[in-house]
């Protein structure tokens, strides 16, 4: 059954020229009968009626239109909902016809530290997963921790597996213990702060790595230097090869020069010897 105790909120918009659409977000734990008020000068010359009503999730709520006259500014919209399960959660808007409108957005209390970065460990290592309430909200009745597959959620159930899991919850806050990570342990968790109303999600993404993950840019970096070392190496090992064949080139050519101060080559004078040889035998011919 819902309480029978009530609870007054107060919206102004539309004042002066401030903005005509305010948001108030308002959390419930229990069964509450809720009333919202909103209230709007309207400073504006208009003379016409307006006709203000309340929605819920963008629909219309059924008898809940009523005309207001000019002569009645400022204009105050009141209803009283009564909200007992989570199907009456969500947005309440009241409308002063196309002109303002407050929007309620009512919720159960959210879970307070959500890490907006992945939690690292190694496999092979245990890792605790923590979610809390803040002090000033209301404690849960229970917690339930979740394991995303996909697109679904498996709930954890710790004692059928005792060697894999381990929860520990204590009013505000609530612990998993996860053993002997593998690879297979990089999703995301979820932690449910089960309240009479509904449950407030909270979620921790568990990222696993080897030890040797951290050192694949040192060894990506160490591999670019010697691929660099090796390139200047060939490089300059190529360019002594074609020094020393420069060099040798210009030696056989400096052999190649003939001699100077009119001194016969060596060629030359074997080229003399071999023709001096030939003449020897025709002078005997003649002397015969």
């Amino acid at each position: 059954m819902p309480a029978s105790w009530m609870l007054l909120l107060l919206a102004c918009c539309g004042r002066g020229n401030a903005s005509k659409s305010h948001t108030a977000k308002v959390e419930v734990s229990s069964p509450v009968n809720l009333t919202l008020q909103c209230n709007w000068p309207q400073n504006g010359k208009q003379a016409a009626n307006v006709t203000a009503f309340w929605r819920k999730d963008g629909r219309d709520i059924a008898g809940s239109h009523v005309t207001l006259e000019p002569e009645k500014r400022p204009f105050r919209l009141t209803r009283t909902f009564i909200i007992k399960d989570e199907e009456n959660l969500g947005r309440y808007s009241c409308m002063f016809g196309n002109e303002a409108k407050v929007d309620f957005i009512l919720a159960v209390p959210h879970v307070g530290n959500v890490r907006d970065k992945p939690l690292v460990s190694y496999v092979g290592d245990s890792v605790v997963l923590v979610c809390k309430m803040d002090d000033s909200k209301p404690e849960p009745r229970s917690w339930l921790w979740f394991r995303g597959n996909g697109t679904d959620k498996e709930l954890i159930d710790a004692s059928g597996e005792p060697q894999k899991y381990q929860i520990q919850n204590d009013g505000r806050a609530a612990k998993l213990h996860v053993y002997n990570l593998s690879r297979d342990d990089s999703v995301l968790f979820f932690c449910n702060a089960v309240f009479a109303l509904g449950a407030a999600v909270g979620h921790l993404q568990l990222k696993v790595i080897t030890v040797y993950e951290p050192l694949k840019p040192f060894v990506a970096i160490v591999l670019e230097v010697l691929v660099l070392v090796a390139a200047i190496l060939l490089f300059e090992r190529s360019r002594s090869k074609k020094g020393q064949a420069h060099q040798t080139s210009g030696n056989a050519l400096e052999n190649a020069e003939p001699p100077t101060n009119g001194e016969p080559s060596s060629s030359a004078a074997a080229s003399g010897e071999r023709n001096g040889l030939e003449e020897k035998p025709s002078a005997r011919q003649r002397k015969a």
